[in-house]
């Protein structure tokens, strides 16, 4: 259990950070990039909680602890015994949720735009984030793990905003060329 006493500690004022074993690294590396990155993706997952309601927000907070596992895992060398770990079934369950839920949604005929509904809105801007997060742990060059998990969650994140844009039904679609 994490127990957090203290708010500020002071360390990080000379431009470093810890790592989970306790090794320093500077704030300005890949590693604290990509762990930004998922803080970022994270919180704005947090916003888009906000407008949902039911198994999909439960679905959301599922998913922010993941984030916190993704985290961990990225803060974590390689090679520390019984690290935390993003592990398979979590990437599972996310390819599960989508094929469920792709059962049921209007047939895609064109590029999606970012928006419709608030909810489905607030998914967009988590999904685009997520992108860059993911961008960051290639970057970071981190496992293979937290890298489909990322990228999986960009898939969750878009197939949830069609969910709720009435299950694609009042989806927002590109129109090539529309404003000539």
């Amino acid at each position: 259990m994490v127990k957090l006493n203290k708010i500020y500690t002071r360390t990080g004022d000379d431009g470093t950070t810890g790592l989970v074993d306790g090794s320093r690294v500077a704030k300005s590396s890949a590693i604290m990039a990509a762990i930004g990155n998922v803080d970022e993706a994270n919180s704005l997952i947090g916003v888009a909680a906000v407008h949902a309601e039911g198994h999909l927000r439960a679905q959301l907070t599922t998913i922010q602890n993941d984030m916190f596992d993704l985290g961990a895992d990225i803060a974590t060398p390689s090679g520390i015994e019984g690290a935390l770990r993003i592990v398979q079934s979590q990437i599972d369950r996310l390819e599960s949720e989508i094929d469920a839920w792709n059962a049921g949604l209007h047939p895609l005929t064109s590029f999606v735009l970012p928006g419709g509904s608030a909810l489905a809105a607030a998914l967009h801007v988590a999904r685009a984030e997520t992108r860059r997060a993911e961008r960051a742990l290639v970057a970071a060059d981190v496992n293979a793990a937290p890298r489909a998990y990322i990228n999986r969650l960009s898939d969750w994140l878009f197939t949830a905003a069609r969910v709720a844009n009435g299950n694609g039904a009042d989806d927002i679609l590109w129109v090539p060329g529309q404003s000539r």
